[in-house]
């Protein structure tokens, strides 16, 4: 495979991204911590392999430590330009008028903790039910689908499902009775001299 990637065999590079792109994104996730940039990193590793193709040793096994020291590269130029530009824009001149954002701002920090609460709730089911918790829910497969891709029945699908959705619910009940729990206990604080 290397001799025909070093060639530029665009099947060979196919069958590259298909076999690591995933390790590429995991790895690229585990660096950045943002599945957006995530992404970007994941289309521009692959741009960069193929413009080093010619330079990959003839010799050797997986290619996977290969692309993924090339994605560490650019995710570290990715955040070099990132704060390139965060200092060009904080240099900027600004308007004697800016907006309040606040409201939107305190909005999106919400739904942003919402997100993880969501995530840690998640991780701590079983594998199976997130599995089918994330085709059916997260990726909209129906039942049938969701047992095609993961060779069960649609019955296991539905009853692992239900389990699933119920321990949400409950993670979810008691993260709202702690919160209210907190409110009170802030509010008898500050009311207290």
């Amino acid at each position: 495979m290397r001799a025909r990637i070093r060639d530029g065999d665009q099947r060979a590079f196919e069958e590259l991204f298909d076999q690591y792109a995933k390790s590429v994104y995991n790895h690229a996730y585990r660096l950045t911590g943002d599945w957006s940039v995530a992404e970007d990193v994941v289309s521009l590793t692959f741009l960069e392999a193929w413009r080093l193709r010619e330079r990959l040793a003839p010799d050797g096994g997986s290619l996977r430590p290969w692309l993924l020291v090339v994605a560490t590269n650019v995710a570290r130029n990715l955040r070099r330009a990132r704060r390139r530009h965060e200092n060009v824009m904080a240099r900027m001149p600004r308007d004697d008028a800016v907006p309040d954002f606040a409201e939107e701002l305190v909005g999106q920090i919400a739904d942003k903790e919402r997100l993880a609460e969501v995530r840690t709730a998640i991780g701590r089911l079983r594998r199976h039910e997130q599995d089918v918790l994330l085709l059916c829910a997260g990726a909209g497969l129906d039942y049938a689908e969701a047992a095609e891709a993961l060779g069960i029945p649609v019955g296991t699908v539905k009853s692992r499902l239900s389990r699933a959705r119920k321990k949400l619910e409950l993670a979810v009940t008691r993260r709202q009775i702690d919160g209210d729990r907190g409110t009170a206990v802030r509010s008898t604080q500050e009311s207290t001299p």
